[in-house]
């Protein structure tokens, strides 16, 4: 055989080892591109390529593709999707504990969240908190998009404009105690099911953030978003414990800085989304209203964050605390 011939096989043969190398993981959501939780895998599937030298690189399965967040969070458990983001309140129905991130008026303003969501103590006491409570799985960074705000047919000025009315809430214990203490009653649905449920009737609001309330077109059967802020719209990345558990350390060490990486970057840009979203919809004519009696939510609210978190468990007790310590 020539040298170049054989050149020519040594390289085709790398080639071809380097190809078996590269594998290829699955990341789940169920929210549209151009949203937080997009955000969080361009950070997530960028930082792991970059650190991996393109031999983990992950896809993006968004808008519900593999199901609904309940069901992601069944499917990486399973270890039959390999990474998600999915919603801390929807969390609650794996890990109850989880509920502690919807407590409303936990956190007090954009940076509050932003700061928590990046604190290290406050990852690492979630990080527990699910290691403890819910095999199968394992959270690796923390997302947001935004707060959460109400929004209908109807304007909320204060807390007796959602008395008696229903709105589809989350299915956790801390929604199912907090807006009945404000005179609501709840209903709980999948994501997928909120447009035609507010087109019909079934619901009279609808709760969530900004961009998710832009971008999934509710605005068109819900004209009116009042800006109650009652609640943060956080999430956690997630790895399924199936594939941590084939990893070597050196890649152990890699998905845990993207997910670290996403912890960091995400909750900014997440904002930086909700802004742009307040602008596209006020151009477009919907009705945003800014003058929300926040201290009167508050003033029910408030009573139930200890009680709430207390109820939980010690480990929403313990992230109750660190998030309301930080400045």
């Amino acid at each position: 055989m020539s040298l170049g011939a054989a050149t020519a096989v040594a390289i085709t043969l790398a080639s071809a080892a380097s190809a078996q190398e590269t594998k290829h993981y699955r990341f789940a959501h169920d929210q549209q591109l151009n949203s937080g939780y997009s955000v969080a895998y361009d950070i997530f599937s960028a930082k792991l390529k970059e650190l991996s030298k393109g031999t983990m690189l992950v896809d993006q399965y968004p808008g519900a593709q593999l199901g609904q967040e309940p069901q992601i969070l069944q499917l990486v458990k399973s270890g039959d999707i390999e990474f998600a983001v999915v919603s801390s309140a929807n969390t609650s129905t794996i890990s109850p504990q989880a509920g502690v991130m919807s407590l409303h008026f936990l956190f007090r303003n954009e940076n509050h969240i932003i700061k928590a969501l990046a604190d290290e103590k406050v990852f690492a006491a979630i990080h527990d908190m699910i290691d403890d409570t819910a095999p199968g799985i394992h959270a690796i960074g923390l997302a947001t998009q935004g707060f959460r705000y109400m929004y209908g047919k109807k304007e909320v000025h204060k807390v007796d404009d959602v008395r008696g009315y229903k709105v589809r809430v989350q299915a956790t214990a801390t929604e199912d105690t907090m807006f009945p203490a404000y005179g609501a009653q709840t209903v709980h649905m999948p994501f997928g099911s909120v447009y035609t449920s507010l087109q019909t009737g079934v619901v009279d609001f609808a709760e969530n953030g900004m961009n998710v309330y832009l971008i999934n077109r509710h605005y068109e059967v819900a004209p009116i978003l009042s800006k109650t802020e009652h609640e943060a719209n956080n999430a956690i990345v997630w790895i399924s414990d199936k594939l941590w558990q084939s990893l070597s350390a050196e890649q152990k060490q890699w998905v845990t800085a993207a997910g670290r990486e996403v912890s960091l970057q995400e909750p900014r840009r997440g904002f930086e989304l909700e802004h742009v979203a307040a602008g596209k919809l006020e151009k477009m004519g919907v009705k945003i209203v800014p003058d929300v009696d926040k201290p009167g939510f508050q003033a029910i609210a408030d009573p139930y964050l200890d009680k709430l978190a207390h109820d939980l468990g010690p480990h929403a007790e313990k992230i109750k605390t660190l998030i309301r310590a930080i400045n």
